[in-house]
């Protein structure tokens, strides 16, 4: 396999965002199966994607960028000025256009992503610590979708890990218990759904756009888990937990007593819970109820007979 085609392949994608097989096959020399090859590849670690039938191709997730630290700044500087040097002695649109992105993705590391591009009066980061900026990209994206109404392509994955493919009006971007969502109109149910950005794996921008549909704050689902099982726990909380118990369960629902923080919440009894208590350790310890006790002190049985 040429790596060096593949990687060309990425760049060409990254400079157009949609491709055709027998484009690159022509380009490159090489057959469309192999196109496709080198395709399959690339999709273990990078969003790129093929859509079949009319108006198909390959696709590159539109929030995809080069990570950060791609290469160094005085390699970006470097690469930029060699491109400068070669359109001087060989003036072509080409050395331009590489000069261009690379001076673009200098542009894009060096600025602070947040929800709006700018350092407001509220900044807010949807990564994890050592994020790549990929999906604060995502949130970028789908709110510039959402301010100029733009229609979207998504792959979706479900909670089993089903793929499909979605086209989606984005409404409103929602926040809420550390998860970033979107409410969008799904032309698959022809209804409005949230939808996780976290499992959103490729985002298209298409040529298309959409008139708002009216919605009511009522008509977001936010509290759609309270509609399915719940559980009224009772905490006691050790003052080295107390910081990740109150990001939880929030500071209002925790007082003080007998030399202990104490918390009294209602809860989604789905199977995240007891592996959400878990993580705080030692330091939280559910008092009640007892059937939710027991659960928690099977699952701590089951991580420590890993480590015996």
């Amino acid at each position: 396999m040429k790596f060096s085609i593949l990687i060309a392949i990425l760049f060409d994608l990254l400079a157009k965002r949609k491709m055709t097989a027998t484009y690159l096959a022509e380009k490159y020399e090489i057959s469309q199966r192999t196109v496709y090859r080198y395709i399959d590849l690339m999709s273990t670690t990078i969003p790129v994607y093929v859509k079949r039938g009319r108006n198909g191709g390959i696709y590159i997730s539109d929030n995809y960028k080069l990570p950060v630290g791609f290469m160094t700044k005085d390699e970006y500087e470097a690469a930029i000025e060699a491109l400068s040097a070669m359109y001087s002695q060989l003036p072509q649109e080409r050395f331009l256009d590489a000069k261009r992105k690379l001076s673009a993705q200098v542009k894009a590391e060096a600025r602070d992503l947040t929800l709006s591009g700018d350092v407001g009066n509220i900044l807010v980061d949807g990564g994890t610590w050592g994020d790549t900026r990929t999906f604060s990209e995502k949130v970028h994206l789908v709110e510039e979708c959402i301010r100029d109404r733009i229609l979207l392509e998504i792959e979706y994955h479900s909670r089993v890990g089903e793929k499909t493919q979605r086209r989606i009006e984005p409404h409103v971007l929602v926040f809420k218990q550390g998860v970033w969502y979107v409410f969008a109109f799904c032309h698959k149910q022809r209804a409005f759904r949230l939808f996780r950005l976290g499992r959103i794996v490729a985002t298209l921008k298409t040529d298309e756009t959409f008139t708002k549909r009216p919605f009511a704050r009522e008509d977001i689902p936010l509290n759609y888990w309270t509609n399915e099982k719940t559980v009224t726990a009772n905490f006691e909380i050790d003052d080295n937990a107390f910081a990740d118990a109150q990001d939880w369960l929030g500071v209002e629902n925790m007082q003080y007593k007998n030399g202990k923080w104490q918390a009294e919440v209602t809860l989604p009894d789905d199977e995240s819970l007891v592996r959400k208590i878990v993580s705080l350790g030692a330091g939280m310890k559910v008092v009640a109820p007892k059937e939710l006790c027991a659960r928690v002190a099977e699952q701590a049985a089951k991580i420590s007979a890993l480590y015996q």
